[in-house]
């Protein structure tokens, strides 16, 4: 039950917006409060004051968002200049933008024309540039001032100072300037493709988000600060031109008639961040939704059937999201293109997302059932964004989970409304709520919404907390709240704030008034503080009632408590063995400790809490409640849902130490009858954790034979060859086990897939896609440099992208030194695509070896590496990939040294996890090596 009044929380949340309001207010007001964490403090303090006074009956809250404010105070402020946003005193109406690349040179020419507003007399314009160069600057008003251009390129700004004051009102400022088509895959960037007839070319595109528009004209790039654009592009005549709205005139370029000048509509209001531009060649397909919205999807020349699933997947998704939201569409087309060198995988420009190759073509011979899935996936990701993201803005980078985050689980509603038959739900709790529960329970995460400034902080908030633990968040609000008040609260979210800017507050107001429930207060405990609870759950039978007690705290990945403070308000379910699949009761739970009773409960009957497993955290069982669960695991009365929280729950709590490993093994053993891919999925994913820490010890041949006969009775069953009428989820199954036994070294596997791989490479049988990937990681974990070579044969031999990803990726599970040493080097070659290499060389990691030697490589290549990926989210995957899996508290040491002396940036927070994570695995291994070896060796 609820400890407060539905009116109260209301209130209580209200007024913790407008505290967190007045201290932002003041901190913008006064740019010197924040440089002294003294009086940010006491500012806070008093906050928190006016919360204590006003809603004294739960102090548990108090105390949490007193610890939220604490954070913000005590963020490390730069030891530099301090960073500022953007003055308000000039800001746009209109962007009138002219840019012509040279796709020989690199360059791009460039001018503008600015409609902006004066609201306060100034002799100089500050707005964000970055490597480009302003040739001229003119502003008119009431009369016409030229501009001296001086730059702070530290903070990627342009200031142009003119010789009297512009009075407020209206102007125009005219500028005209030049910049490079860079190799960086940011701002205005060259994308390098092969044309059918194999011609090397070049494409200028854009990426923009986070802080990139500055990269390819002068501007105000920040998400709040909105205007309209038009847009006009010149380029080759023989070259496809796009932009966010449709063409409204084309013409032949008077001084050049092989170029043409493409002139496109007014866009709505919206952030720099959205806008695109592509000049290059492709075809396309098109077709028209239900409400005759034009959409269409480009595809590199010649393979524009390739787009046609994508084209499915977008004419279904539009329509769906309208009816989901309330509100149509808002623009007059929709498209979607694959760019060949592309660091994300797809980016949700406003009319115009750019993807990936991979991310968007199926090809339906050589695309495999985990990629399409994938495609569908991403394609309703961005389409959300069109609405939740494009149409309604976060106001700053600190909220932007409000857009990664619904985005990331509205794309499953959409592909669940679309495939049925994918059951991406269940699929959901492997893929994103797994992830964000083993980052957050470290010690280096961080809360939801974190308080971002300088530009250089935004990229470390692209990573499994602002989405997966965003996503998971809003599914379990979502549960319990109800699909319809949930409805109902985004339609009016986003009538409210369309074409505006938002923070999270101002959706959790939105679904707190559909509802009538205190969103905002729930919300508040997940958003504003890191990590998730644990919820330790004992039992005792009372006549038919069963009265569990449960008690929550901090989740920590060294098993070591949180301390005071830490507490969550949550919805708590607990189905039982009479009713499996939807909860017995639920139960908001705001305090540490809680007693549910579960009336008609029998004594050998099992429950489960966390039904459908929707929380966002850990259960941790008594032995005899788990000991009834584990029949359920075996006849698979638990649903499949649970049947993976379960295992999942389990080998985290015994990485943190809060129980044994050997005894999360023997409870693994009851999966040997699973069949759900999921499932087996997750807990393959849970076994090579463990595989990885056991390669350091001599128990690892003995655990490569325990894998094998755990999965040898699904191996049976699937088999190699597809059923007739086989279903998406099986060939994904298949796909998954014959990996996992070729990697554990399955001889009838191994024999099995050498001779379909020589049948493939003689020409005699090709491999259907869903069998390549576990053929070729078969081969060559068990190959040598013949299989090698063969493979880097099929490499230069494929024509789509997907293959060749297929094949790099697989190059480093070689065992062989010599061999992993070609894979390195090839993925530094002129081969691989940059946006490729960080996972060709992440290849490597899945042995000792390996790793060692993917660590050398990266530090010995580190200059050129950096270079490439400065300022991006790929560094902070080479960071991760690349020593996350060490085993000794030395090599905790050897990385902190080496990015002391190579400072990181934009990933370094992702070291910090590196290095947390290593000093995990050595304490696991001293913990718990010898009780696994032992139990090892006596079921061998």
């Amino acid at each position: 039950m609820y400890s407060f009044s539905r009116f109260r929380p209301c209130v209580f949340a209200e007024v913790f917006r407008l505290c967190r309001e007045q201290i932002r207010t003041s901190v913008t007001l006064n740019p010197r409060l924040a440089r002294s964490h003294s009086q940010c403090r006491l500012l806070c303090c008093r906050s928190v004051s006016l919360l204590l006074n006003l809603c004294k009956p739960n102090l548990l809250f108090h105390r949490l968002q007193f610890r939220s404010f604490g954070a913000i105070s005590d963020r490390k402020m730069p030891q530099n200049k301090k960073f500022e946003r953007l003055p308000k005193d000039v800001t746009p109406v209109n962007y009138k933008i002219r840019l012509q690349p040279d796709l020989t040179a690199f360059t791009f020419a460039g001018s503008e024309e600015i409609e902006v507003e004066v609201k306060n007399a100034v002799k100089t314009i500050k707005l964000n540039c970055d490597e480009i160069e302003i040739k001229d600057a003119v502003f008119k008003g009431s009369s016409e001032l030229k501009g001296d251009i001086s730059y702070d390129k530290e903070e990627e700004l342009a200031l142009i100072s003119f010789p009297a004051e512009l009075k407020p009102g209206k102007g125009v400022l005219q500028l005209s300037f030049t910049g490079q088509l860079n190799d960086k895959m940011k701002g205005f960037y060259r994308s390098k493709y092969t044309t059918p007839d194999g011609k090397e070319r070049f494409a200028a595109v854009t990426q923009f988000e986070a802080t990139d528009a500055r990269r390819a004209f002068p501007c105000w790039d920040e998400p709040a600060i909105k205007a309209t654009f038009d847009v006009t592009l010149v380029g080759p005549k023989d070259r496809v031109i796009l932009s966010n709205m449709p063409v409204t005139t084309e013409t032949a370029l008077e001084s050049d008639a092989n170029q043409k000048v493409v002139t496109f509509q007014r866009t709505p209001i919206m952030s720099t961040y959205l806008l695109a531009f592509v000049v290059g060649e492709f075809d396309y397909l098109e077709d028209k939704d239900s409400d005759g919205v034009l959409v269409r999807v480009f595809t590199p020349t010649g393979k524009k059937e390739q787009g046609r699933f994508a084209l499915e997947v977008a004419v279904k998704t539009l329509p769906f999201y309208k009816d989901y939201f309330g509100i149509a569409y808002p623009l007059p087309k929709m498209d979607l293109i694959a760019i060949a060198d592309f660091s994300a995988g797809a980016m949700e420009n406003w009319g115009l997302v750019t993807y990936r190759e991979t991310a968007l073509l199926v090809d339906p011979k050589n695309t495999s059932a985990r990629v399409k899935q994938w495609v569908a996936l991403v394609v309703g990701h961005e389409l959300a964004h069109q609405w939740f993201g494009n149409l309604v803005t976060m106001e700053w980078w600190t909220h932007l989970w409000l857009n990664e985050g619904f985005a990331s689980w509205i794309e499953y509603l959409c592909v669940d409304h679309c495939f049925p038959e994918y059951d991406v739900w269940t699929q959901f709790i492997n893929s994103d709520l797994g992830r964000a529960l083993e980052l957050d329970a470290l010690d280096n995460s961080h809360p939801i919404e974190v308080e971002v400034g300088r530009p250089s902080e935004v990229d470390e908030i692209f990573d499994a907390i602002s989405y997966s633990k965003g996503a998971s968040v809003i599914r379990m609000l979502h549960d319990y709240i109800g699909d319809a008040d949930f409805r109902k609260g985004m339609n009016l979210y986003l009538n409210r704030h369309k074409f505006k800017n938002t923070l999270t507050e101002d959706l959790w107001k939105a679904l707190e008034e559909a509802s009538g429930k205190p969103v905002g207060t729930m919300m508040g405990t997940w958003t504003s503080q890191k990590g998730f609870p644990v919820l330790k759950v004992s039992q005792k039978q009372d006549g038919s009632s069963r009265v569990l007690t449960v008690e929550q705290q901090k989740f920590c990945a060294d098993g070591k408590a949180a301390g005071d403070g830490y507490m969550w308000i949550l919805p708590v379910s607990v189905s039982t063995s009479s009713c499996p699949d939807k909860p017995a009761k639920t139960v908001l739970v705001d305090k540490a400790s809680t007693t549910i009773t579960i009336d008609n409960v029998k004594p050998e009957e099992w429950v489960k809490v966390n039904t459908g497993t929707v929380g966002v955290f850990r259960v941790q069982y008594s032995p005899d409640m788990l000991d009834l669960l584990i029949p359920a695991i075996k006849n698979k009365s638990l649903p499949p849902k649970d049947r993976l929280g379960l295992q999942n729950d389990l080998y985290a709590l015994a990485r943190a130490g809060c129980c044994s490993a050997v005894d999360v093994l023997k409870v693994t053993e009851a999966y040997v009858n699973e069949d759900d891919f999921t499932v087996w999925s997750d807990l393959s994913t849970s076994m090579s954790s463990v595989a990885v820490l056991l390669q350091y010890t001599e128990a690892y041949p003995q655990y490569k034979a325990y894998a094998r006969k755990l999965f040898s009775t699904i191996a049976a069953s699937v088999g190699w060859d597809p059923k007739p009428n086989e279903g998406h989820l099986m060939t994904m199954l298949r796909d998954l086990v014959l990996t996992r036994m070729g990697r554990y070294g399955d001889e009838p596997t191994v024999a099995e897939a050498r001779k379909r791989f020589e049948d493939h490479v003689k020409g005699t049988k090709a491999l259907p896609a869903d069998l390549r990937g576990p053929v070729y990681v078969t081969v060559l974990t068990n190959g040598d440099a013949k299989v090698f070579d063969q493979l880097l044969e099929l490499y230069d031999k494929a024509d789509m992208q997907e293959e060749k990803v297929r094949i790099s990726r697989s190059l480093g599970v070689t065992d062989k030194k010599e061999l992993i040493q070609r894979a390195l080097e090839f993925a530094l070659s002129d081969k691989v695509r940059s946006q490729d290499s960080v996972f060709v060389i992440a290849g490597v990691t899945g042995s000792v070896l390996g790793r060692d030697m993917a660590w050398k490589f990266v530090k010995e290549n580190w200059k050129k590496l950096y270079e490439r990926y400065e300022g991006g989210f790929l560094l902070s995957r080479l960071v991760k990939s690349t020593t996350e899996n060490f085993a000794s508290n030395d090599k905790v040491a050897e990385v902190r040294s080496f990015f002391k002396e190579n400072p990181v940036p934009a990933a370094e927070r992702t070291v910090e996890q590196s290095c947390e994570n290593i000093a995990l695995n050595a304490r696991w291994l001293e913990r718990e090596e010898a009780a696994v070896t032992a139990y090892l060796k006596n079921k061998a």
